[in-house]
């Protein structure tokens, strides 16, 4: 448990400084309340017709698909920093799971989940 000390206090530190600094801009900062400033910012213009409009579900697939594989690659780092200490197994256990992760993308792209109409 020694060694997470560190972190520890380094996030601590971080969060007082956060609190300082909202707590801060919350007792100096300027209240002027006028009535522009609370009304909603629509590009300086009235709207005209409902201003909320229903979003595809494949805008949603899509940004979830990009988190996943984004997320995915992401597991690279760690391999390359240490790939000479897992040798040939390391490299075998990545090469199985690029292929897995290739796999998933092109049954994916199959599926059509990625095309954009």
């Amino acid at each position: 448990m020694l060694e997470y000390v560190s972190i520890l206090i380094m996030m601590l530190f971080a969060g007082v400084i956060a609190a300082f600094m909202v707590g801060a801009s919350y007792i100096i900062g300027p209240r002027r309340a006028k009535k522009v400033k609370a009304a909603p910012y629509e590009c300086g213009m009235t709207t005209s017709g409902p201003t909320r409009r229903r979003m595809t579900i494949r805008y949603f697939i899509v940004a979830m698909l990009f988190l996943v594989f984004d997320l995915e690659v992401l597991f690279l780092y760690p391999w390359a920093v240490i790939t000479r200490r897992l040798g040939l197994f390391g490299f075998v256990e990545m090469l199985v799971f690029v292929i897995i992760l290739f796999i998933g993308y092109l049954y994916v792209w199959k599926k059509g989940a990625l095309e954009w109409e």
